[in-house]
């Protein structure tokens, strides 16, 4: 039975009670005190004290010290009179019950409405913390695009001044070229140049000693003057080959790969961006490949807890994606949520079904990323477990191998030990 504490001393204002309670070894950690508006307690056992206030109080603002063997009460009034006693007169049994009630109901509501604010605060600051990232990540690529149309700009003049220069210097060369043909070769010239179809006049049949060999140099000039024909036009007739898989055919799985391009094709389509939450996203925001790449790169710079944050996101607009319950389970490794990477890794292998060659690699990582998680909590049997079905996926994996080598050595030593 509790012993209750009849020895008090109070004192009032019209706005405040001041309550002094004293109690032999009393300390902060062991003594449990509930203030609502009509009732105070104060259990520290084998000690009990409860009273039922005269008038309501603001139990938000009142406050309580303790130490030297006494707790001290600043309990402020909600209207300012001074009270005839401090307890409530008449208050039989169901009342008091009533009462007792009623301050736990009170004092539920109002930390769940705290819970509720403090869960809406962290969210709207994890918001702005996305939409800050998202805003330098698109000021860093605006800039990037910048120098790029720069660079490309630049490059443009510079290739139109490349030309001119090539245009001058052919035009210096056919000027050069003019001059120095003989000036008496003007007349056979314009006759070579002709069209065929017309009547030539009959060459002498003796040639001056002096440009006997004019006709092959304005002959060697058409051939080089002469621009050729252009092709025909045709089509290109294109067959794809079938699908290979890396199996032989008695051994490949046709049937589960079809299933696993099946499951990843819903898994696409499989988008909730018509929710009322999202409504204030920009469109690449509701795009759950963007926010992985976002928080890939993020990981890259260890911000693990805005990776996480896009992560989040991205699996609230598509939960189907095995991927990135997997990447988020690589952030809360880095941050030492352990069971948290435990239950990411476990989605991943339930969303990588079928088991087939394409998702392979990612039930590699998922099985290695939970059996690390596991041995971190020191459950060396279940990680090895994990790290053992990594291996039958691929027995050429060293890195496995050694690192469940290691976990054998640290199951046997435990062993060992407890033999001992």
């Amino acid at each position: 039975m509790p012993v209750r504490v009849s020895e008090f001393s109070w004192q009032q204002t019209p706005a405040a009670v001041f309550l002094s309670l004293p109690l032999r070894g009393v300390c902060v950690r062991d003594a449990d005190v509930f203030c609502g508006e009509s009732y105070l307690k104060v259990n520290f056992p084998p000690f009990l004290f409860e009273v039922f206030l005269y008038a309501p109080i603001d139990d938000g603002k009142s406050k309580a010290k303790i130490g030297n063997d006494t707790i001290l009460f600043t309990l402020y009034k909600k209207e300012p009179v001074l009270w005839e006693s401090l307890s409530m007169p008449g208050v039989d049994k169901e009342m008091m019950q009533r009462i007792r009630e009623k301050s736990i109901l009170q004092a539920q509501e109002k930390a769940k409405e705290a819970t509720e604010a403090k869960a809406a605060a962290k969210r709207e600051d994890q918001r702005y913390a996305l939409g800050v990232m998202m805003k330098i990540e698109e000021e860093e690529r605006k800039k990037i695009e910048d120098m790029k149309e720069n660079e490309r700009k630049k490059a443009t003049r510079e290739l139109e001044a490349w030309k001119e220069c090539q245009k001058k210097a052919d035009g210096q060369k056919k000027v050069q070229r003019k001059e120095k043909a003989p000036q008496g070769k003007h007349s056979e010239e314009t006759e070579a140049l002709k069209p065929r179809g017309l009547p030539q006049k009959a060459l002498p049949t003796r040639l001056p000693t002096r440009g006997r060999n004019w006709e092959n140099i304005f002959s060697e000039k058409l051939k080089e003057d002469r621009v050729p024909a252009p092709r025909p036009a045709g089509s290109i007739q294109i067959s794809f080959t079938p699908r290979v898989f890396p199996t032989a055919l008695r051994e490949s799985q046709v049937a589960e790969e079809e299933e696993w391009l099946h499951k990843q094709a819903e898994a696409r389509r499989a988008m909730s961006t018509d929710l009322p939450e999202f409504s204030d996203l920009k469109e690449e925001e509701k795009n759950p490949d963007w926010l992985k790449d976002k928080g890939n790169k993020l990981f890259a710079t260890e911000n693990y807890l805005a990776a996480v944050d896009a992560y989040n996101l991205a699996i609230r607009l598509n939960c189907k994606i095995p991927l990135l319950y997997l990447n988020r389970a690589a952030c809360h490794l880095k941050l030492k949520n352990l069971h948290k990477a435990i239950e990411d890794s476990s989605k991943a292998l339930e969303l990588l079904t079928p088991p087939v060659a394409d998702n392979a690699n990612a039930r590699i990582k998922a099985h290695v990323r939970r059996g690390t998680a596991f041995c971190g909590l020191e459950l060396y049997v279940e990680g090895l477990q994990d790290y053992e079905a990594a291996l039958k996926i691929d027995p050429a994996n060293t890195v496995v191998q050694t690192d469940a080598e290691k976990i054998r050595n640290i199951i046997q030593g435990t062993t060992l030990r407890s033999h001992e």
